[in-house]
């Protein structure tokens, strides 16, 4: 079992039991583990202790984080961004791939694949000469469910695994201390609204929230709140579009593509470095 698959099941059962707030020792004992071990690998993991990740989960603190956020767009103005200048946790530039590129079906165009293993489990990873296409966390499926997706819609492409050219690039994602010194470029297809939304995400803090109706109002669309749920859905980069950063109005945190208790380890892992 690897450490994440630990933490995933410390998480998950902390998060069942979270109103009886369960001890170390209960905690500890449920991965057949000794508290002192579970603690020191909890703390290198999340980088806060089980109690104090027992805060994040609670739907109090989501709302009040709710309250607290500001509109995105004063956010940007505040700290002098742009979509295209960011200061977060990465520098993101987001292409959406235009309608005569998608017509010609990625001829031409070769995509690097792999897998490799993060601090949030297994991500499938594609990659074009423009960016990053696809970022996906895998559960138990294999890689092909992908490979089909990226060949419909890249149907004369070249795909070729190459796992030594995207290390480098997970690596910046979820290393901190290997950032690259230029920015991650992603290269998607999608809708103008779903590139919106997505566009929405990007200018959201790390260590903070929003919401669905939050996103629908940013980009001009109040009433859009759950086409807005469907096109966070549809996100094809995880992590790097942060759709982990929205959640309910209510302070839930809903049904994440990639899992609620990775979602809860996100969480924990972006609250750690940036309160």
């Amino acid at each position: 079992m690897s450490d994440y698959e630990r933490i995933a099941k410390a998480i998950s059962y902390i998060n069942e039991r979270v109103k009886f707030q369960p001890t170390l020792e209960e905690i500890s004992a449920h991965l057949h583990m000794s508290p002192f071990h579970f603690q020191r690998l909890f703390c290198r993991w999340a980088g806060v202790t089980p109690k104090r990740f027992l805060q994040t989960l609670t739907v109090e603190r989501a709302k009040q984080l709710l309250t607290e956020s500001k509109p995105l767009l004063e956010v940007s103005d505040s700290l002098g961004l742009s979509s295209s200048s960011r200061l977060y946790d990465h520098f993101v530039n987001l292409e959406a791939v235009t309608p005569g590129e998608y017509k010609k079906g990625g001829a031409g165009i070769t995509i690097e694949h792999a897998v490799h293993v993060t601090p949030f489990g297994k991500v499938f990873i594609a990659v074009t000469p423009r960016g990053i296409c696809k970022l996906a966390f895998l559960s138990q499926e294999d890689i092909k469910e992908h490979l089909d997706e990226l060949t419909n819609k890249w149907p004369h492409a070249v795909f070729r695994e190459n796992y030594g050219g995207t290390h480098e690039i997970v690596e910046s994602i979820f290393n901190w201390e290997m950032r690259l010194d230029r920015p991650l470029s992603l290269y998607v297809t999608g809708t103008n609204f779903q590139i919106s939304v997505w566009k929405a995400l990007l200018e959201i803090p790390p260590g903070t929230v929003t919401s669905y109706t939050q996103i629908a109002s940013e980009i001009g669309k109040p009433r859009a709140a759950r086409a807005v749920g469907t096109a966070i859905g549809a996100n094809p980069v995880a992590f790097l579009i942060p759709c982990h950063r929205v959640i309910q109005q209510s302070g839930k945190l809903g049904g994440y593509h990639w899992g609620e208790t990775r979602m809860h380890a996100i969480h924990a892992w972006e609250s750690a470095r940036y309160e």
